[in-house]
């Protein structure tokens, strides 16, 4: 199985005051963390199998971005700038995109997101 690949997107370190490396750095060693975790957790796993981890991941990745997305009013009420809030969230949801564009991982990842979706069995059908 192929391993999965993360980078940090180009918009999100381009919306950072320039001035600041460090928070690119604490995004690229989230990243790096999440990508290592994941490949672990998925070597010699069956795709299926695989979709489930992922799918795990994704679901913390999208709890942490709205966590982020709920930061930037608060931060925005006490006058302060909600950028790396924003920033952070776009990463998350950036991710989730780039692991959904792995073309051995992404109709599997569907398929376990729509299970998880529907629990009794019912699949749900495109209209």
């Amino acid at each position: 199985m192929p391993e999965i690949e993360l980078g940090v997107p180009r918009g999100v370190v381009e919306s950072l005051p320039e001035e600041d490396g460090t928070a690119e750095q604490d995004m690229r060693r989230a990243i790096a963390g999440i990508q290592s975790r994941l490949n672990d957790e998925i070597a010699g796993a069956e795709p299926a199998e695989a979709a489930e981890v992922v799918a795990d991941a994704v679901e913390r990745m999208e709890a942490q971005a709205s966590t982020y997305h709920e930061f930037v009013p608060e931060l925005r009420a006490w006058g302060q700038s909600p950028i790396y809030a924003i920033a952070w969230r776009n990463l998350y949801v950036e991710l989730i995109g780039q692991l959904y564009e792995h073309e051995w991982l992404g109709d599997e990842l569907g398929r376990e997101r729509n299970f998880r979706l529907v629990e009794d069995g019912i699949r749900l059908s495109d209209l």
